[in-house]
């Protein structure tokens, strides 16, 4: 899973080899400069910034419960009826009459204007058909059972988990442009090896050519070599077309524009040693962006369990009301200005609470069995990037001394050749050996740094890379 251009590139060396494709400008760039356009350009990690500034809003809107709510309200309302008290004045006339008729027994006039008085209705409007008013309102909660609490603990844990993503996807992001870089790297490489493989052949046949013209050599010999050199130059000819594949995955990679071709000047390299195995596993478990996250989630359902519990507590909170302007509605039956306490019990909510404590609980035991999972998995990666590491600096080790061979062998059979002391069977194959061993070679420390920064990535210490890269010794001699 984690060398997948890697394994492209090695079949690329196999079956066709690389050549530099003529592009509108060639642009110099070492390692660092492409990787600070990588932490510039990349989609990505832009894409990861900005997550990470959504997650600082949202542990600042988490805190805002603390603060008071403070808003504005107005109504305007038109009323069917007046609202007014109805009072008969017959409850006051009545104790008159009686009063009439046991002193006044001789002015029953009295006692007329008595019923009359009381047969009418006392109507004391109170509010008009029409009636605005606009209020200022306050409300600010002072107990909340812990939910403000734990909203700004979840705040800051989504902020947390927002950086360690961001780190991880530079982290991968690193790792591609690890891969991409010296594939480019390998491929400029892979190209002088060709290149200088396809003059060798040129040179040969045209010896060829005139051994058989003094017949040193039969018409079959010189064809051998014809069919070298002609293959040779078909390779040659179709890596243009592959290596520009190569290039395009770059600056797609560092969001380059496709008119430049990038010239990789930061070398192969491989370091002589390097920390045992035991030692990347014990960093991963200390820094791996993954675990970090994991171990958050973990936390966030903690807190989430939490804020459950705190669902039975009531909420306290001071509350006011000052009327800014009214219409129609008397101070003396509606004051202006208010303030008070007031709490809120939600006795029974169809068992939400309950449901939300088994889901946090629950989430909580399957983010426990996530984090084993992945730590499982960091530990086999790690083991191969490892292992990758340890074949590459022994193929490396071992490839030094068959350069140095075949470069003998195949000066000792141009030599035989022109003394007609060798077949030309005998020097294609010194040739093509030679050829296979040196991009063995430059193959073997692509497959290094590639593993290293696959070792480091998942170790979550990617960033050290630059310090193995400035210890390591480069590719050259496979050029001396």
């Amino acid at each position: 899973m984690f060398f997948d251009l890697r394994d492209y590139i090695l079949s690329l060396l196999i079956a066709v080899p690389f050549c530099v494709s003529a592009q509108d400008a060639d642009v110099p760039m070492s390692y660092e400069e492409s990787l600070n356009i990588l932490i510039e350009n990349n989609r990505e990690i832009k894409i990861a910034r900005k997550n990470y500034e959504i997650a600082r809003e949202e542990k600042g809107i988490a805190n805002s419960f603390w603060y008071p709510n403070i808003s504005a309200s107005g109504s305007y309302a038109h009323l069917s009826n007046k609202v007014e008290v109805r009072q008969s004045l017959s409850s006051f006339t009545d104790p008159l009459k009686d009063m009439a008729q046991e002193y006044l027994p001789d002015l029953p006039v009295v006692g007329d204007v008595l019923n009359q008085i009381g047969g009418q209705v006392l109507a004391v409007p109170l509010f008009p058909k029409n009636l605005t008013t606009v209020d200022a309102n306050l409300i600010w909660p002072i107990f909340t059972g812990g939910k403000r609490l734990f909203a700004t603990e979840i705040g800051r844990r989504l902020v947390s988990a927002s950086l360690a993503q961001e780190k991880q996807i530079g982290s991968l992001n690193r790792m591609k442009l690890v891969e991409a870089y010296f594939a480019i790297r390998l491929g400029a490489d892979a190209v002088k090896v060709r290149k200088e493989n396809y003059d060798a052949f040129q040179r040969q046949y045209a010896d060829a050519l005139k051994m058989e013209e003094v017949g040193l050599i039969n018409k079959a010999d010189r064809l051998v070599v014809q069919v070298f050199m002609e293959e040779s130059k078909r390779e040659y000819e179709a890596s243009v077309k592959d290596y520009g594949v190569l290039q395009a995955a770059f600056r797609s990679l560092l969001n380059m524009n496709d008119t430049v071709s990038i010239v990789a000047t930061t070398p192969l390299f491989i370091n002589d040693s390097f920390q045992n195995k035991n030692f990347f596993i014990s960093v991963m478990k200390e820094n791996s962006n993954l675990i970090e996250l994991l171990e958050l989630q973990q936390e966030i359902a903690e807190i989430e369990n939490k804020m459950a519990k705190s669902e039975y507590s009531p909420t306290i909170a001071f509350w006011g009301r000052q009327n800014l302007a009214s219409h129609g509605i008397s101070k003396y039956l509606l004051p202006r200005n208010m303030i008070g306490v007031g709490f809120t019990w939600n006795i029974f909510d169809g068992l939400s609470r309950e449901k939300k404590i088994r889901q946090s609980k629950f989430a909580h035991q399957a983010i426990e069995l996530e984090k084993e999972k992945v730590t499982s998995e960091l530990e086999v990666g790690i083991d191969k990037a490892y292992t990758t590491m340890q074949i590459a600096l022994d193929n490396v080790n071992a490839l030094n001394s068959t350069i140095a061979l075949s470069r003998e062998l195949l000066r000792m059979r141009e030599k035989e050749f022109r003394e007609g002391m060798a077949t030309t069977t005998q020097l294609v194959d010194a040739r093509t050996v030679l050829n296979d061993v040196r991009l063995g070679y430059l193959m073997a420390y692509y497959e290094y740094d590639v593993a290293l920064i696959t070792l480091l990535s998942l170790s979550g210490i990617p960033e050290e890379f630059e310090i193995y890269k400035a210890k390591g010794k480069t590719e050259n001699f496979v050029f001396d």
